[in-house]
């Protein structure tokens, strides 16, 4: 599998050997097989990729934010909803990690075990009110390949509710991709919220660029795709990448995954307005580059014997997962100096 972003350093080579050896033997999560996702998981977990990020004091092996990065951009182009979960994973760990009255939840998301959703208050999928210390209300999707997760809600001013699965009950929500997402809508009755002090802008940086390198994965694994199906598709004579309309397309879906992976290495992780942009143009990348190369297999593309449609289907769920609209929102506000509404 190819690599378009920075220059890798030992260690990331390593890591990027790593996770070659290990999605070149696996197939593509296309429902919601229990066993299939946890299986996968916890193959993850066992190599320790799943909290890569995580400070080692917290459960994690803490690696550098590159390093993740690269992970997930590996996930995307196999797992991307493993990768999605394990980005919300490791924002919450970082929100939580350091309170001990988290510390069974933070080893269960450590372990792979219980699910968890980071979700913004201000966010457009969230209605919840407060009444008398606790949370009412309802979260519209939460995408964390588990059963009935932990949620973290980030507030406007550096505080954020925690929530335990027992205080939600949750609905299946249909979707294009993402196999195994095991995407639901929360309904949210607790009596009484923890409230815990974080680093809001910290929590929401990961959150962004960790889903913009899955979305970075899903163009890149795309353009490779294009370039092997055209490579052995012989029209007129000969492949269809001897056609010079054939490799321009073909360079531009290249050049597309490369500027939205490159963009999400570059990016300074605590800039509101770097990180929902680079979000906002790595999801609308993925999805123009995975249908640019759905187009290059022609007819063929459609049928799910090849991958390109289902590269399209998993960009446009990401894109609804990871609410890059509502990221640009709230970089707006921070643009101009006003707290999230």
């Amino acid at each position: 599998m190819t690599w378009r972003g920075p220059a890798l350093d030992e260690e990331q080579r390593d890591i990027f050997s790593l996770m070659n050896d290990l999605l070149s033997g696996e197939q593509p999560l296309v429902d919601e097989n229990t066993e299939t996702v946890d299986q996968a998981k916890g193959k993850l977990v066992e190599l320790g990729l799943w909290t890569l990020g995580v400070d080692e004091e917290h459960g994690g092996s803490g690696a550098p934010r590159e390093t993740v990065l690269l992970v997930l951009e590996r996930l995307g182009r196999l797992w991307p909803a493993l990768g999605w979960a394990s980005v919300q994973a490791q924002a919450a760990l970082a929100a939580i990690g350091g309170d001990a009255r988290f510390s069974d939840l933070a080893d269960e998301i450590n372990a792979g075990s219980l699910g968890v959703a980071v979700v913004d208050e201000a966010s457009a999928h969230v209605r919840l009110t407060t009444e008398g210390g606790g949370l009412k209300g309802s979260i519209g999707r939460v995408d964390t390949a588990s059963g009935l997760p932990a949620v973290v809600v980030l507030g406007p001013a550096g505080t954020a509710h925690v929530l335990r699965p027992e205080t939600l009950e949750g609905a299946p929500v249909e979707r294009t991709g993402l196999g195994g997402a095991r995407t639901v809508s929360l309904s949210v009755d607790a009596k009484s919220a923890d409230i815990i002090e974080v680093d809001s802008q910290e929590i929401r940086g990961l959150l962004r660029l960790g889903a913009a390198a899955v979305a970075a994965g899903i163009a890149g694994a795309a353009a490779d795709a294009a370039v092997e199906y055209a490579s052995s598709r012989d029209q007129f004579g000969g492949p269809l990448t001897g056609i010079p309309v054939v490799r321009q397309s073909l360079q531009e879906q290249a050049a597309g995954a490369t500027t939205a992976l490159t963009a999400t290495f570059g990016a300074d992780p605590y800039d509101p307005v770097q990180t929902a942009a680079t979000l906002a143009k790595a999801c609308d990348t993925a999805i123009d580059v995975a249908g640019r190369a759905l187009q290059s297999h022609g007819g063929y593309g459609y049928l799910t014997e090849y991958p390109a449609e289902r590269f399209v289907r998993d960009a446009v769920s990401l894109r609804a997962a990871a609410d890059p609209a509502g990221s640009m929102l709230l970089a707006s506000r921070a643009l101009v100096g006003k707290l999230p509404a």
